[in-house]
């Protein structure tokens, strides 16, 4: 066993935490002027969609008028014993003062139009370098958050040590990692769903008057994003934390993902349940849900099966459980070290919980996760 100066290593750790914590200042200042200027944009884009949408309504009001204004200089001018010299050259006027209004109309929607199309292109820019500074601010965060809340537990053994650097920082960065997972989800779903609500709503204002007919569809468009809006708010807040976990337990939660994979994916879904069901310890239940949510989602994105089972089996001290489906299997071996999977993380969860995963996969006849977890 290697033997370490406790405060030699201290003292390296708080000067390493000191020159991060400088490098994640710059960081955050260049994410939050990005940020802003992101924003900034974005209320542009929004201001200039709005004058757009007002300019073709007054463009198509134009285009009635000048058409109106042009069939009464026709008429005038053809019944020239009917009207007076006054008539005419007042029909006349008011036919070019109606073309020369709608040519600078038509010519300031195009400029509007071409305004917003490099908004979006500056906006989808601005997005991405918010996007590469986010990803630094996290990565950093996730660092220094490893390094300060373990400062007050520094091993005598270097190797150790180092496993549980590569351990904890892994757990940091996942929860980092979910924050903006969650918030990008809320971002790109219920937020942008309701701002486009609200656009939608206006719009509805301006045809109520005009166009009840119009007026009536847009509503009908609008309740069906309002549905989908709140669809997504429901499954952001399950994926966070099922309430039904706390409330029921947990094999009425893992019934209702069973059943909520049934109805995206038409896959066939059964949970059988041996022994006599128990509530568990939280942190037992919610470390067990999200080992065979986990399970569930791989199934759904690469198994390409026809069925997914889920077995449960309560013991006094011992909770084992089956997740098996019958699709294209793969490698163990050759997936040992892919994450994309979620293997790594399934056994590290489980660690936790003092269980073990093991997995049982042949290609062409499915796969088979093992969960057995001792119940103190």
């Amino acid at each position: 066993m290697v033997k370490v100066d406790v405060k030699a290593l201290d003292r390296i750790v708080k000067q390493t935490i000191s020159a991060i914590e400088k490098g994640k200042s710059q960081i955050f200042d260049i994410y939050e002027a990005a940020r802003n200027e992101m924003e900034n944009v974005r209320r542009d884009l929004e201001r200039v969609k709005q004058e757009t949408a007002d300019l073709i309504f007054r463009v198509d009001e134009l285009e009635k008028r000048e058409r109106r204004s042009r069939l009464r200089l026709v008429e005038v001018s053809r019944n020239f014993r009917v009207y007076s010299e006054e008539d005419i050259k007042a029909a006349y006027e008011e036919t070019s003062r109606l073309q020369v209004e709608l040519a600078v109309a038509r010519e300031q929607e195009l400029n509007l139009r071409q305004q917003r199309d490099n908004l979006e292109i500056r906006l989808k820019q601005l997005k991405l370098t918010v996007q590469k500074a986010e990803d630094l601010v996290s990565q950093v965060g996730a660092a220094l958050g490893y390094l300060g809340s373990h400062m007050g537990s520094v091993v005598t053994s270097l190797e150790t040590l180092q496993q549980k650097q590569m351990f904890g920082a892994k757990i940091i960065k996942a929860q980092e990692e979910e924050r903006r997972r969650v918030a990008r989800e809320i971002h790109d779903g219920p937020a942008q769903a309701m701002a486009n609500v609200v656009f939608r709503a206006e719009v509805c204002e301006r045809l109520i008057d005009s166009d009840i007919e119009r007026a009536k569809l847009e509503l009908k468009d609008l309740r069906e994003q309002v549905k989908t809006c709140l669809r997504e708010t429901r499954k952001i807040i399950f994926d966070l934390r099922p309430m039904t976990l706390d409330d029921l337990g947990l094999v009425p939660t893992i019934r209702r993902l069973l059943e909520s994979l049934k109805e995206r994916t038409g896959l066939y879904t059964e949970i059988k349940v041996l022994g006599e069901e128990k509530r568990l310890d939280s942190h037992f239940e919610i470390g067990v849900f999200r080992i065979i949510q986990e399970a569930l989602t791989n199934i759904e994105k690469h198994a390409r099966a026809k069925q997914a089972l889920v077995r449960i089996e309560f013991r006094t001290n011992l909770l084992s459980a089956i997740i098996e489906d019958d699709g294209v299997g793969f490698d163990v071996q050759e997936q040992a070290g892919d994450e994309s999977f979620g293997l790594v993380g399934m056994k590290e969860r489980m660690g936790l919980l003092g269980g073990d995963v093991t997995l049982k996969s042949v290609k062409g006849k499915g796969t088979q996760v093992f969960i057995r977890v001792p119940l103190k």
